[in-house]
């Protein structure tokens, strides 16, 4: 009996202990816009992992609760609820990130970055930190890490297979609320339509839209397979996710919870991008959407050599145009971090 009575009271301190420790932790609500399936998606296997090792790494003095599928509202939306503290963090594309820092028009010189192992150096290299910082300082977001929107960007569409830019010509292509991206699709001859992703898939099976150009798991993750019947691998931009947090509230993180959340970040950012390598590479990549009727095709290199041509001058002379000497000087340090990764690589 006397050891029954020990081990209830034991039982009942550690629950009290436990109520505290949950009345005292405060709450990270992290946003993003896709579904919470973290073997299919992206940003949902970035804040799973996020979640698990920031809970276990503050030993319960942070709880992170994931709202996923733009439950709080839009990007714009979801940007200024952090900015104003209502969530902590957000998943944020480069559409998300650009109404609050236009340089992210820098990173949209299409064909700029060759492969995965150059993104990543580039990203978490000193050019990211100088990314970060600029952010930071020009809007006030603080930069967790630069997440994998997807990996490299493809074109669909319903009209007819790209094989040449002259392919592009008046066709209605969806794209985030991003200057660079418009110009582009202009450079290439089609027209470009601004477009929360929420409504993209509706637009395409209606004809509002006829196509639009992401990375395939993207593509996927919006079902969008069974609304497209062309794809063309031409892998002209590689994108990001902007990883941002309520700085206020970073600040108020004890060093310890800091390197915590920093490095689970850093974690799930690779997890994101290794789950993003797995589709393309499984029978949930490309193949899928082969079994769903879309046409594949590959650029040959003298297409590609021409979409580069075009875009690469268009997208400079935009720059220089939109955003001045200050838009010239980051694309240059851009360029210039592309290439010192290119020669780790080799």
């Amino acid at each position: 009996m006397l050891f029954v009575r020990r081990a209830a009271f034991r039982v009942l301190l550690l629950c009290a202990v436990l109520l505290c420790r949950d009345a005292s932790a405060r709450e990270i609500r992290l946003a993003h816009l896709n579904p919470q399936r973290p073997f299919e998606v992206g940003t949902a296997a970035m804040a799973q992992v996020f979640k698990n090792m920031v809970e276990e790494g503050s030993g319960g003095s942070l709880q992170v609760v994931l709202l996923p599928e733009g439950e709080p509202g839009n990007e714009r939306e979801c940007m200024e609820q952090v900015r104003a503290g209502v969530l902590q963090s957000y998943i944020a594309s480069a559409g998300g990130m650009a109404p609050f820092y236009p340089l992210v028009g820098v990173l949209d010189i299409p064909f700029a970055i060759r492969d995965f192992s150059v993104a990543w150096r580039v990203y978490d290299g000193p050019f990211g930190e100088l990314l970060r910082e600029d952010i930071l300082t020009k809007s006030g977001f603080r930069v967790l890490g630069f997440g994998e929107a997807g990996g490299f960007f493809q074109i669909s569409n319903n009209k007819r297979p790209i094989l040449s830019p002259e392919d592009m010509e008046g066709l209605r292509m969806r794209v985030m609320a991003i200057p660079s991206q418009e110009n582009l699709m202009r450079a290439f001859g089609a027209v470009p339509v601004v477009m929360p992703w929420s409504e993209v898939r509706t637009a395409l099976e209606t004809g509002v839209v006829d196509g639009q150009h992401n990375p395939v798991p993207i593509l996927l993750a919006g079902g969008l397979q069974t609304v497209q019947r062309y794809l063309t691998l031409s892998n002209h931009l590689y994108s990001v996710y902007f990883w941002v947090m309520n700085d206020d509230f970073y600040r108020t993180l004890t060093p310890e919870e800091r390197r915590v959340v920093d490095e689970a970040a850093r974690v799930a950012i690779v997890a994101g991008r290794g789950l993003n390598r797995i589709l393309e590479a499984s029978e949930k990549g490309v193949s899928l959407l082969e079994e769903a009727g879309v046409r594949i095709d590959l650029l040959s290199e003298e297409a590609t050599e021409a979409f580069r041509r075009i875009g690469r001058a268009s997208a400079l002379a935009f720059l220089a145009e939109s955003s001045g000497e200050e838009g010239r000087r980051m694309a240059e340090r851009y360029l210039d971090a592309i290439r010192v990764a290119e020669k780790e690589v080799e």
